[in-house]
């Protein structure tokens, strides 16, 4: 009869759908989620003893594209260096050259993305806006002083994940970043179409276009809805937000502090804030405490 401290049969392991070249991650068959570019599977890392996020991307898909191979690694290098308590932190990065996959490991946000974690709560106040709001301007404040700058470029709702249990908030996906120089100007076209800032469709641009993807954001916690799903064209979707024309969702904020809050960062791009500059406006001033306890 075998001893109580005997190893589990394999028959009693939940199966890893495979194991990492040191042993330290296993990969479950379970998808997180998945984009254009990679999927994300749930995965456990041994050593630790915790949940976490295998990330996998298959090169072969993009041999046409050498461009998109050389972006996937440049955002495995960036992530690799950011250290920051509001940005998905990277583990462990490896090539499988037999199959031609990359894959990397991640931390994992037990509640998922802010997406659908605030579709699965529909009576949120607006303190706990206030909170998410400056977790995530926390974030984007250290890619923005980073050296160099760090834009985002691709700030949204399913790319910001959360951690319910303790209402924490992280930047992840930061597939579409690009490190910019002192001058703090980009010149590509790149993102998702309903949080783009206008100036990003001109393909000259600050960080500032973060500000604006993060106003969208928290117009989008607000409401629940996208904003501009009202626009069933691209076309159309550009012509209003080149036009300064605000999506309809807006006009249904019942909350004046709050819809002033955003306006600020949707505004004109010499007239908006620095994510600094907005963790100091009075709207979010009454959640500094809490944010400082969390931290």
């Amino acid at each position: 009869m075998p001893s109580a401290s005997s190893d589990p049969t394999d028959e009693e392991r939940e199966p890893f759908a495979e194991v990492d070249p040191s042993g330290r991650f296993g990969r479950y068959p379970e998808l997180l989620g998945h984009g254009a570019v990679k999927k994300v599977y749930r995965a456990f890392d041994l050593e630790e003893g915790r949940d976490v996020a295998w990330n996998q991307i298959k090169l072969s898909k993009f041999s046409d594209t050498p461009y998109i191979i050389d972006k996937i690694h440049s955002e495995i290098a960036l992530l690799k260096n950011l250290k920051n308590d509001n940005i998905i932190v990277l583990y462990h990065v490896w090539k499988d050259n037999e199959h031609n996959i990359l894959n990397f490991i991640t931390e994992e946000c037990a509640s998922g993305n802010l997406r659908d974690y605030r579709k699965k709560h529909r009576h949120v106040s607006i303190k706990a806006l206030k909170k998410w709001s400056r977790q995530i301007l926390q974030g984007l404040d250290y890619l923005h002083t980073h050296d160099p700058c760090v834009i985002h470029r691709d700030l949204n709702c399913s790319n910001i994940f959360i951690n319910g249990n303790v209402g924490k908030v992280k930047i992840g996906d930061l597939g579409l970043a690009t490190i910019v120089g002192k001058n703090h100007a980009a010149h590509t076209l790149l993102g998702t179409p309903e949080y783009m800032a206008p100036e990003l469709y001109e393909e000259n641009y600050t960080e500032l276009v973060d500000i604006y993807s993060f106003g969208m954001c928290l117009l989008e916690m607000a409401t629940m809805e996208i904003p501009y799903s009202e626009c069933d064209s691209i076309a159309k979707l550009y012509r209003k937000v080149t036009s300064g024309i605000r999506p309809q969702a807006f006009n249904k904020l019942s909350d004046p502090e709050l819809k002033a809050f955003i306006e600020r960062c949707i505004g004109k791009p010499r007239a908006r804030p620095s994510a600094a500059e907005l963790l100091k406006d009075p709207f979010l001033s009454d959640v500094v405490k809490y944010d400082n306890d969390l931290n």
